[in-house]
């Protein structure tokens, strides 16, 4: 079932399932992950709304090829200790849905440089990507709530 508010209203158009593991190569802290698209693509993203944007893995970014001149701008960000250079792209976001419907949107990506040797998942962030949608999660199902911002 998919939630609603007090008024009736949608709160969430679609649900997903996600896990709940530990990263390898990270600490032993559980992440939660969910599946996504990105730009045709899938892959697995860390749920982390203290993340800016989608943050692309190298392996993803190296796959999508992203196009450096259509980059938005250059961007450094600190990951897990390291400043990773790299360049913010539009990109094309689908949340899939097990019930309900998918979600999809345009967000903000950065990718790092191609030269890029420190490996690190992909993650979900908050800004221009999370904060455009309503989302909530349910720990006893293991599940994703998503739904478009209104």
């Amino acid at each position: 079932m998919l939630l609603a508010l007090s008024n009736g209203e949608s709160f969430a158009t679609g649900a997903a399932t996600y896990d709940y593991n530990s990263i390898p190569g990270s600490d032993t802290s559980a992440r939660l992950i969910l599946q996504i698209w990105v730009e045709g693509q899938k892959t697995s993203a860390i749920l982390d709304t203290g993340a800016p944007f989608l943050v692309c893995s190298p392996d993803l970014a190296r796959l999508i090829e992203f196009d450096t001149a259509a980059s938005l701008s250059r961007y450094e960000l600190l990951i897990r200790g390291y400043w990773i250079k790299g360049s913010l792209h539009r990109a094309s976001l689908v949340l899939p849905a097990l019930e309900g419907e998918s979600l999809s949107l345009e967000v903000t990506a950065f990718v790092p440089n191609p030269d890029e040797l420190f490996n690190f998942p992909s993650f979900l962030g908050w800004s221009r990507c999370l904060e455009w949608i309503r989302f909530a999660v349910d720990p006893s199902s293991s599940t994703f709530y998503f739904g478009p911002h209104p």
